[in-house]
C-alpha cells in the first residue's frame, strides 16, 4: 500500500506565474497563480507547482557549475512540430543536443526540459 499519492513536483523560479503559464500552455493544463506560488494541473489530478525564490540562479547544463537538480521529460508525437510550439511559448533550444530521439530546451526560467518521442 502506498504511503502517499499524487506526487507533485515543485520548481524554484523567479516568476511562478510566468513559468506556470509556459508549462500550462505546453501541457494544456489549468493554471492557478497567487503572489509567490503557481501551479498547473491536469484534469486527472497531476500537478506541477512553481515557487518564487529570491536571488534565483538558473541551472547551467550540461556543466555542473550550477546543477540542474531536476528536469522534465515530456512525450510528443512530432519533435519538429513540438519544437516550434515550445519556441513560440518562450523556450530556448539548448545548443548541446546529445540524442536523436529527444531534444533539450530551456524553459523561460532556464530549467532544462526534454521533448521526447519515446
Amino acid at each position: 500500500m502506498a504511503i502517499a499519492r499524487f506526487p507533485s513536483i515543485v520548481i524554484d523560479c523567479p516568476d511562478p506565474g510566468a513559468l506556470a503559464k509556459f508549462y500550462g500552455a505546453m501541457l494544456d493544463w489549468k493554471v492557478d497563480v497567487s503572489s509567490d506560488w503557481a501551479e498547473v494541473r491536469a484534469e486527472y489530478g497531476q500537478c506541477i507547482s512553481f515557487q518564487q525564490v529570491d536571488g534565483y540562479t538558473p541551472p547551467v547544463w550540461p556543466s555542473q557549475e550550477s546543477p540542474q537538480q531536476m528536469h522534465l521529460d515530456v512525450v510528443v508525437d512530432d519533435l519538429d512540430a513540438a519544437e516550434a510550439a515550445v519556441l513560440d511559448l518562450g523556450a530556448t533550444r539548448h545548443p548541446h543536443q546529445p540524442g536523436t530521439s529527444f531534444r533539450v530546451f530551456l524553459d523561460p526560467a532556464g530549467h532544462p526540459f526534454c521533448l521526447c518521442v519515446n
